[in-house]
């Protein structure tokens, strides 16, 4: 609540008000007119600025750029200037996060994709040490593989989101993790031989966290994002969006009969805030446990 107080008086001595601001937001354009990721980091971030009362525009950049080449635009303040992005503390050090998990946390539960033909192999695994004699396909500069690198994964890596899946496709890597917000929309629209298939029992948990992130000198902008999630966390608002648009997801995830294996992530920073209990998603089914490797993962 102090917080919160803070960040309103802060915007009414800067002289924000609802009456008289008014923004020109500029993020990175979807990758193709499938790419369906920045939906819901969109309605809230419009549910977001509506909470405060400014006028806005939500802009698309006039160019595609991978997520790395945003960062970096963003960092520079060229082109765009809001990226959503799963956190660590580099990206911290070049950015200003608003530090509001946009997905309570969901980001670092994973499930996988794989081939069809490796369906049997998968139904063997019975531990930590089982799924760690396979390669997961990553992305070179995501935040998710440096931590499965720590955590004893030989991470099969490229540049480009789309050339990932065909990777997986054509067995140059054993399978694909990818949070339970996002498996669901990429499975329908990115299996180019039609041999990929969602794995039914396992999956891979670590702490992780979406932001906004802004450059560092939008400190006006950071506070206003801010001002508005906590004022929609505050209202319900939040969560009833967030359940509205990824219940069905966790429905499908089937939960109370996975075995997730619990990662560390060495790279959190250590001003997320993991202390904010109504900030992250509450696994409400018991996770199915094999061994000590295999814990029921804590917010």
């Amino acid at each position: 609540m102090i917080i919160f107080r803070g960040m309103l008086l802060l915007m009414l001595a800067m002289n924000f008000t609802c009456s008289a601001a008014s923004w020109r937001i500029n993020y990175p354009r979807p990758l193709s007119e499938d790419d369906r990721r920045n939906e819901y980091p969109l309605k809230l971030l419009a549910l977001a600025l509506d909470q405060t009362g400014v006028n806005y525009q939500l802009i698309a950049s006039d160019r595609i750029m991978p997520q790395s080449k945003a960062l970096k635009r963003l960092m520079d303040n060229r082109e765009v200037n809001i990226v959503w992005s799963m956190t660590d503390e580099q990206r911290e050090e070049m950015l200003l996060p608003v530090r509001i998990p946009i997905y309570k946390g969901l980001i670092g539960w994973r499930i996988f994709l794989i081939r069809k033909d490796m369906d049997s192999r998968f139904k063997y695994i019975q531990n930590l040490e089982h799924l760690l004699k396979l390669n997961p396909i990553q992305g070179s500069d995501w935040p998710d593989t440096k931590i499965m690198q720590a955590n004893g994964f030989e991470v099969v890596t490229a540049t480009e989101h789309g050339a990932l899946f065909a990777m997986l496709s054509a067995a140059q890597g054993d399978f694909f993790p990818r949070s339970i917000v996002e498996i669901w929309d990429e499975f329908e629209t990115n299996n180019p031989r039609n041999n990929i298939e969602i794995e039914s029992r396992l999956g891979l948990r670590y702490p992780a966290a979406m932001y906004y992130f802004v450059n560092k000198k939008s400190v006006p902008l950071a506070n206003l994002i801010k001002t508005g999630l906590e004022m929609a966390i505050k209202n319900g608002k939040f969560d009833e969006l967030f359940l509205a648009v990824h219940q069905p997801y966790i429905d499908a995830a089937d939960l109370k009969n996975r075995t997730f294996y619990q990662l560390q992530n060495s790279y959190l920073p250590i001003k997320t805030p993991l202390h904010r209990k109504e900030l992250w998603f509450e696994n409400k089914q018991p996770i199915v446990t094999t061994d000590t490797s295999a814990i029921e993962p804590q917010n």
